[in-house]
C-alpha cells in the first residue's frame, strides 16, 4: 500500500510497453524512502505502517493517496486532530488499467493517466466531522487507489494520519484497558492522587510503554497531538521521577504555547514551519504541564493551588514507536484552604497571640457601646510583623510592627474591627495585643525610641560597672537584672534571649540588682544611670532593664553584656 501525490504518482506509472504496476512496500525503494522520513514530509504519500504529521491551512483542503493493490486486503486508518477539529473522507477509485497490471500493449500518455486519477471522485467508504481521534477499519478491502481529503474550516492546524495494511500485526498504538478511566483517588488542598489501569500492551504483550500525565486549568485532550501542538515542539517530554518520590510539574518555569492567531494568513511570503508548524507566541504563558513517569500506574500530582478545578489527562505511550493513546481524562476541585479561626478581642484585655514562619492570624474587634476612638496598642516580642486593621471591611491601618507601638482609630457606632497579623520570614513570631475603646487604658508601658542600654567603658572596675538608659514622660517602674555567662557568650546567643515579652516572673531573685520608678517631664532629660556593684573581676554579665507598666505589663529593654575589668 501507498500514498501518493499525483505528481509523484504519474513519475512511478509505466514509461515502457510492457505491464507496470503501482510500487509496494516489499519493493527497495519503498524502503529506502520509508527509511528516509523527509521522503514523506509535506507530501501526499502516505507510506504503509507507518505514521506521518502534517498541516493544514484554513479552509484549504489537502489530499493523500494510497493504494491498495489485491482485493480482501485488511486495511485500517487513523486520523488524529491536533488543535482544531477536522473533516475527513476515505474514498475508492479503480486502478488506471495499465497500473493495475491487466492490461497490455502502449501505455496510455500521461495526460490521460492523470485525468484518470485526479478527476474520478470514486466511492465514499467513510466521512467523519469533529476533534475525536476517528478510525476506518475494514477486514476485507477492493483493490483501487484510495483518496484520503482532509479540511479544517477553524483555523490553521496540525494532523497525524496513520494507515497499515497489515493491522493485526503491525499494532502501533498501546491497546487500552477495558476500564480505560483515569481516577481521581485522593483529594487534598493542594494535591490530586491518580489512579489507572496498565495498558495490556505491556502486560500482554510485554511492549515499552510509558505513562504521560498532562495537567492544566482549561480543558481535557483527546490526543497527545493536541498537547503538543498547545505547548510547541521544542519542549521534550520530562524523564520519570527517581523511584519511590513522586514529581509535581510545577516545581519547574512554564511552558510556551502557539499563537491563536493565523500561521498562514499571509499566504504571499510563507515561512517554512517549524516541526509542527507553530508561530513564535507572544501571549501570556499558560498553567499548562505534562510529565512522563514510567510504568507506574498510581501518580500524586503536588504544589496545587487550593479550591482550583484542573483537567487531568493520562496517555499510553509505547516508546519503540513514539505513538500514543488517551485514556478517558478527568478533572477535580482541590479543596478550600482550611479557613482561618478568627480570634476575639475584649475590650481592654491583653490576647497573647503565636504566629508560625510566614503565617497569618486573625483578629476581631467588636465594642458593646458606641465609642469616639479605638486603640490598638501590639507588642511585638520578637522579629517585627505586619499589622493590618480593617473597619467593616475598609482597610484603616497596614505597617510593620517592632517592640511596641500604638494606634489610635477614629470609632464608629456599632463597627466591627478586623486585625490581621502576619509573622516574619525569620521565624516564628510572638506578641501581645490589646483593643480598647477607652483611651486612658494602658496596659502597656511607653518606651523610648532607643531602647539600648548604654555601659561607661571608664566607669568600669574590677567589681562593678555603670550603665544609663533612657525613660519617657510617663512614670514607670524599671528593674535592672544580672546574669553571669560564660567567655563564649557572644551576640548570637544574645540574639535568641531578645524575647522582649519574658517579663521579670521568669527570672531568678538571686539576678535582680534593684528596682525604682523614674520619669521625666523633660524628654531630653528623661535618663537614668545606675552602678551595679559586687561583681567579680574579669567576669562577662548580661544585663537587662524591664519596665514595668500599670497594667502590669512588662517589656524588656535590649540586653547588654558587660565586662568587669580584671585587673585594677
Amino acid at each position: 500500500m501507498l500514498l501518493l501525490r499525483c505528481p509523484l504518482l504519474l513519475l512511478l506509472l509505466p514509461l515502457s510497453s510492457r505491464p507496470q504496476k503501482l510500487p509496494t512496500r516489499d519493493e527497495e525503494l519503498f524502503q529506502m524512502q520509508i527509511r528516509d522520513k523527509a521522503f514523506f514530509h509535506d507530501s501526499s504519500v502516505i507510506p504503509d505502517g507507518a505514521e506521518i504529521s502534517g498541516y493544514l491551512f484554513r479552509d484549504t483542503p489537502k489530499r493523500y493517496f494510497f493504494v491498495v493493490e489485491e482485493d480482501n486486503t485488511p486495511l485500517a486508518v487513523t486520523v488524529t486532530p491536533c488543535d482544531a477539529p477536522l473533516e475527513w473522507k476515505l474514498s475508492v477509485q479503480e486502478l488506471p488499467e495499465e497500473a493495475s497490471g491487466a492490461g497490455s500493449g502502449e501505455p496510455e500518455p500521461l495526460e490521460q493517466q492523470k485525468q484518470q486519477i485526479t478527476n474520478e471522485e470514486g466511492t465514499e467508504l467513510f466521512s467523519y466531522k469533529g476533534n475525536d481521534v476517528e478510525y476506518f477499519v475494514s477486514s476485507s478491502s477492493p483493490s483501487g487507489l484510495y483518496q484520503l481529503d482532509l479540511l479544517s474550516t477553524e483555523k490553521d492546524t496540525h494532523f497525524k494520519v496513520y494507515a497499515t495494511t497489515t493491522p493485526e500485526s503491525d499494532q502501533p498504538y498501546p491497546e487500552l484497558p477495558y476500564d480505560p478511566r483515569l481516577d481521581v483517588t485522593a483529594l487534598g488542598r493542594t494535591t490530586v492522587t491518580l489512579a489507572w489501569k496498565p495498558s495490556p500492551t505491556a502486560l500482554l504483550l510485554k511492549q515499552p510503554i510509558q505513562y504521560c500525565i498532562v495537567i492544566n486549568k482549561e480543558h481535557n485532550f483527546k490526543s497527545l497531538c493536541a498537547v503538543e501542538a498547545k505547548l510547541g515542539a521544542d519542549d521534550a517530554f520530562m524523564r520519570a521521577p527517581k523511584p519511590g518520590l513522586d514529581f509535581s510539574p510545577f516545581d519547574f518555569a512554564h511552558f510556551g504555547f502557539p499563537s491563536d492567531g493565523n500561521p498562514g494568513k499571509d499566504r504571499g511570503v510563507l515561512k517554512p514551519p517549524s516541526k509542527f508548524g507553530r508561530q513564535a507566541s507572544s501571549k501570556p504563558r499558560v498553567d499548562l504541564h505534562r510529565v512522563c513517569i514510567g510504568n507506574k500506574n498510581l501518580f500524586t500530582v503536588s504544589d496545587l493551588k487550593p479550591d482550583t478545578q484542573y483537567y487531568f489527562d493520562m496517555f499510553a505511550m509505547n516508546t519503540n514507536t513514539n505513538m500514543s493513546v488517551a485514556y478517558v481524562g478527568t478533572f477535580a476541585r482541590t479543596k478550600e484552604e482550611a479557613r482561618q479561626k478568627t480570634v476575639e478581642l475584649k475590650d481592654g484585655k491583653v490576647t497573647d497571640v503565636f504566629i508560625k514562619r510566614k503565617g497569618a492570624k486573625l483578629l476581631r474587634f467588636a465594642p458593646v457601646s458606641s465609642h469616639q476612638k479605638v486603640t490598638f496598642s501590639v507588642h511585638s516580642c520578637l522579629d517585627a510583623v505586619q499589622v493590618q486593621v480593617r473597619r467593616d471591611g475598609k482597610l484603616l491601618l497596614s505597617q510593620h510592627v517592632e517592640g511596641v507601638r500604638q494606634f489610635q482609630l477614629q470609632g464608629k457606632a456599632k463597627a466591627k474591627y478586623l486585625v490581621r497579623l502576619k509573622g516574619s520570614k525569620k521565624g516564628a513570631s510572638v506578641l501581645k495585643i490589646l483593643a480598647t475603646t477607652r483611651p486612658n487604658k494602658q496596659s502597656f508601658p511607653s518606651l523610648p525610641e532607643d531602647t539600648r542600654i548604654k555601659a561607661f567603658d571608664k566607669l568600669r572596675t574590677c567589681s562593678s560597672v555603670t550603665v544609663a538608659w533612657l525613660g519617657t514622660q510617663e512614670r514607670n517602674k524599671f528593674c535592672i537584672y544580672r546574669r553571669e555567662v560564660g567567655g563564649s557568650y557572644n551576640d548570637e546567643h544574645k540574639k535568641r534571649e531578645q524575647n522582649q515579652c519574658l517579663g521579670p516572673e521568669t527570672r531568678k531573685k538571686s539576678e535582680k540588682v534593684l528596682c525604682k520608678y523614674f520619669h521625666s517631664q523633660n524628654i531630653q532629660k528623661a535618663v537614668t544611670t545606675e552602678t551595679i556593684r559586687g561583681l567579680q573581676p574579669g567576669k562577662s554579665y548580661l544585663l537587662d532593664v524591664y519596665v514595668i507598666g500599670h497594667g502590669g505589663h512588662s517589656v524588656k529593654y535590649q540586653s547588654k553584656l558587660v565586662k568587669t575589668r580584671k585587673f585594677c
